[in-house]
């Protein structure tokens, strides 16, 4: 990465540059602007001799609590001690995310998301350097509607459909992450086709979510995130953020084709908003969208086992 014109640096003057990993040392040594978490990547790092000291102050966290609160206390404490460690090497934000079983349940997810920006300011973490991470249900939607008002930033994430994409803009979310890679897998797995990086319905969606919000004024971050190489990642190139592995960082890094923005808001013509979804309308909409209900589901599915999965390690701890 010594060459000053290789394609991750030109990325880097289009498109801010997120680290999709719970790796300490990725992130150090790849030095993106933000990184954001999930239960998968938490619960991988957390398998790492290196990161036992995390767990060993996540449990301690949790022993005061009451017996019924001290397993979802240790998780959201080992959690936040990444995200507190992660915001020690990259100048931005760190995303850390709600339970997955939450998902429909609205004061739920508020009161989790709250207890963990307590969590971060008890760390000496203001707020202003967490996103909460909510799947992008209707009740998801709605509780980041809440947190937004009260000044705790969200990242709505899971998101497959222009339905909520359109649904998390009008509830002011500060940032959506729509999962290219995983809707070009569906597609793939459903047609036996191959894509090329223009062709790819993932990129296709997400370039058509950003101009939408270019055009009609959303103040809500695009953050392209899910990728399965890097032509998807050229293909979102002026993106307003893009959330990418370090398997994928590096590859880039190593690519000698120049890199050029594929995205430019400045000329993006301005339209009228289209009409506000009702809770009816969003429900009709996704569910006419085989693949969002899909990947909506199975991702809701993937996080809640790998969080069971963090469980497990960490309850024989708490005795």
């Amino acid at each position: 990465m010594s060459n000053p014109n290789n394609p991750l640096k030109q990325l880097r003057a289009c498109t801010v540059v997120v680290a999709d990993t719970g790796d300490i040392d990725s992130i150090r040594r790849l030095q993106p602007e933000d990184a954001t978490t999930n239960p998968s990547l938490i619960l991988k790092a957390a398998s790492d001799p290196a990161y036992a000291h995390i767990l060993a102050r996540g449990v301690e966290a949790a022993r005061d609590l009451p017996p019924s609160q001290r397993l979802t206390g240790a998780v959201e404490a080992v959690a936040v001690g990444f995200g507190e460690e992660i915001l020690r090497h990259i100048p931005g934000l760190v995303s850390t995310e709600v339970d997955a079983r939450l998902s429909f349940d609205l004061p739920g997810t508020v009161g989790q998301a709250r207890r963990l920006i307590e969590r971060y300011r008890r760390l000496g973490v203001p707020r202003e350097r967490v996103l909460v991470k909510i799947a992008s249900t209707w009740e998801g939607i709605q509780a980041a509607r809440l947190l937004e008002q009260e000044g705790i930033a969200c990242n709505l994430t899971l998101l497959f459909s222009f339905a909520q994409a359109q649904a998390a803009a009008e509830a002011d979310a500060t940032l959506i992450s729509p999962f290219v890679g995983r809707i070009l897998d569906w597609y793939k797995a459903k047609t036996g086709q191959d894509y090329t990086a223009e062709t790819d319905p993932g990129v296709v969606s997400v370039r058509g979510i950003h101009d939408y919000y270019k055009a009609v004024g959303h103040r809500t971050v695009v953050m392209g995130a899910s990728f399965r190489n890097t032509g998807e990642i050229r293909a979102l190139a002026g993106c307003d953020k893009l959330t990418i592995g370090p398997a994928l960082l590096d590859g880039l890094a190593g690519e000698a084709e120049p890199l050029t923005p594929a995205l430019d808001a400045s000329r993006v013509a301005p339209r009228d908003r289209l009409p506000a979804l009702t809770e009816a309308a969003f429900r009709w909409q996704l569910n006419e969208d085989a693949m969002a209900t899909e990947k909506l589901a199975e991702g809701i599915r993937l996080f809640a086992a790998d969080l069971v999965k963090l469980e497990t390690l960490l309850a024989p701890r708490l005795g």
